[in-house]
């Protein structure tokens, strides 16, 4: 199992890449994805908006994007290359503050969150999203 975290734009992370690395390993270890590679980027609002606008049209900043490789063309060729999850930092601390969480429950439930649209849970309808919470919740406590 391969987990690469960066940081871009951030000056003194409140959560730093390891403790984040850890967490994903656990998600993987808990999905039974031994061999899944996976990416994640910890940045701040500029650069997470920037990337909604650029790649969804949305001209502001979110608290996660993921970018998955299993989708289009060629992903049967690396079926274990996940792909990207991105997670602003600044909108995380912000919305740690109102939810009343720590910072590093709020990133881990991001992650968790990104990682499930990663594998192609989606919460458009009533269901998908029961679904999709039920699992995010079970892969926040395999991480913590």
């Amino acid at each position: 199992m391969a987990v690469h975290v960066q940081t871009r734009g951030l000056k003194n992370p409140p959560v730093r890449g390891p403790k984040v690395r850890e967490r994903a390993e656990r998600m993987l270890a808990a999905l039974r994805m031994p061999d899944a590679e996976l990416s994640i980027l910890l940045c701040d609002d500029e650069t997470i908006w920037a990337l909604n606008r650029d790649y969804r049209g949305k001209d502001r900043p979110t608290d996660v994007l993921a970018f998955a490789m299993r989708e289009g063309e060629g992903p049967a060729l690396h079926q274990e290359l996940l792909g990207d999850v991105v997670i602003s930092l600044d909108t995380a601390r912000r919305q740690a503050a109102e939810r009343g969480r720590t910072i590093v429950y709020e990133v881990t439930f991001l992650l968790a969150h990104g990682l499930l649209h990663l594998l192609g849970y989606d919460h458009q309808t009533d269901d998908e999203e029961r679904r999709m919470s039920a699992r995010t919740d079970a892969l926040v406590a395999a991480a913590s």
